[in-house]
């Protein structure tokens, strides 16, 4: 055990140089990447409330995870600060979006002794959550020896993942075993984490955080007016959260829908900002008009695309349109979350590459509110399909919803869970 961690830790150290040329380079795209490199060391500016709850979620799909948690978290225990962490810029700018000054927000240091150390000693939590399965072998040695609750949230553990961490014998097993509990979104998960050496009274089966979301009566308004504002009498169709090469996909897919329909608009929506330019440089090439979202500009008739380039309006933009496309699964990425548009009661489409989200998506598949696409010409037969029959898109948004509110019911277990190691509320 000791000699494992000490060569992790060791080429941990190694591999720093590596990660600063890395940062750099990405830092020419998001400039972001370039700053707040102290608080990757355990180094930061401002001060954080000791003493309350330290949330970590990775990067922008963690944090969406988290909000309904963090909410009710700060309703039930007002007065008891949160502090947010993340370890990329994109996953900073949407904490930040999500959440405002309600909460604390900082990066999470790399997983070196010396960094975790001070990072504990300046939040100083009386709980950490970590959402779904982020295991930092010193972070996890840390709150350990100094008696932090720590408790995995919302946890996955993909067959892929398990036979990895399987390798590592006892390490994993004594690791695991140092965590407070693990909080899974479904029996085969946690089976899984049995099998490498979790005792069965560190799991519990919650369901998946990911279902516990909602359209707000303020968001549905929001995206009323924008409808009414960019596309009144226009049918609309979204592609969110798209990688690379699936742009392409999908500007060819349209160029040949505006042909049915003259009037669609498209709404694209690149999964990170570093692609934002390259998805203009497509749309250019195949002579379609476009507007960018971060403009505010309400997009002329003349307009084919609009290209979202905001941060924190996915949930926003889904409110527009009538028809959604969900990315990452064009191209081997595993996919996003399919329940944002289902919580709009719009019909879903995903390419077969969804092992991010498998038992999400086979829930959606099985009752009739997933669709999969598989190449260019059907996406262009699916959502050809769904714009010419309004009673066809409507049953396939409805029975999308229907699977979000009938799974719904993971954040109501996690706070129960979370209860023993929080002050007791006041009645």
């Amino acid at each position: 055990m000791i000699m494992l961690q000490s060569l992790y830790t060791f080429l941990l150290y190694l591999i720093q140089p590596l990660i600063w040329v890395r940062l750099w380079l990405r830092g020419r795209k998001i400039p972001a990447y370039r700053k707040r490199w102290g608080e990757r060391y355990g180094f930061y500016k401002d001060k954080v409330e000791p003493a309350g709850i330290l949330l970590h979620s990775v990067s922008v799909g963690e944090t969406l995870a988290a909000v309904p948690l963090v909410r009710a978290l700060r309703y039930r225990y007002p007065d008891l600060p949160i502090t947010v962490t993340t370890m990329t810029p994109t996953g900073s700018e949407r904490a930040m979006s999500a959440f405002g000054k309600d909460v604390y927000h900082v990066y999470l240091p790399y997983d070196l002794p010396g960094a975790m150390a001070r990072f504990i000693k300046h939040v100083q939590p009386r709980l950490v959550i970590v959402m779904e399965t982020e295991l930092w072998p010193n972070m996890i040695t840390a709150l350990h020896q100094r008696k932090i609750p720590l408790i995995i949230a919302n946890a996955r553990l993909s067959a892929r993942s398990a036979a990895g961490y399987k390798k590592l014998g006892k390490f994993m097993r004594v690791l695991l075993r140092r965590i407070t509990l693990i909080a899974v979104q479904n029996a085969e998960d946690g089976a899984r984490f049995i099998d490498l050496g979790l005792k069965r009274s560190q799991m519990n089966v919650t369901g998946s955080l990911k279902f516990d979301i909602s359209v707000t009566p303020e968001l549905a308004a929001r995206a009323a007016t924008l409808r009414r504002q960019w596309a009144s009498q226009r049918p609309v169709w979204i592609a969110a959260s798209t990688h690379e090469g699936e742009e392409k996909i999908i500007i060819e897919a349209h160029c040949e829908l505006l042909k049915t329909f003259p009037g669609l608009l498209l709404i694209l929506v690149p999964r990170h900002p570093e692609r934002f330019d390259d998805a203009k440089s497509i749309v250019k090439k195949a002579g379609l008009e476009y507007t960018l979202r971060s403009t505010g500009a309400i997009p002329p008739a003349t307009t084919h695309v609009v290209i979202g380039d905001s941060m924190g309006e996915l949930m926003l933009l889904y409110g527009i349109a009538d028809v959604a496309f969900v990315g990452g699964s064009l191209v081997e990425r595993g996919g996003h979350n399919p329940l944002e548009p289902a919580a709009h009661a719009i019909p879903v489409l995903m390419g077969p590459h969804i092992f991010n989200f498998k038992d999400i998506c086979a829930r959606l598949q099985q009752s009739d509110g997933l669709i999969t696409v598989k190449d260019t010409a059907s996406l262009i037969e699916q959502v050809t399909n769904l714009l010419s029959d309004d009673d066809y898109r409507m049953y396939y948004g409805h029975h999308a919803a229907d699977v979000l509110h009938k799974n719904q019911g993971a954040l109501r277990c996690l706070l129960t869970l979370l209860e023993p190691y929080l002050p007791q509320r006041s009645q």
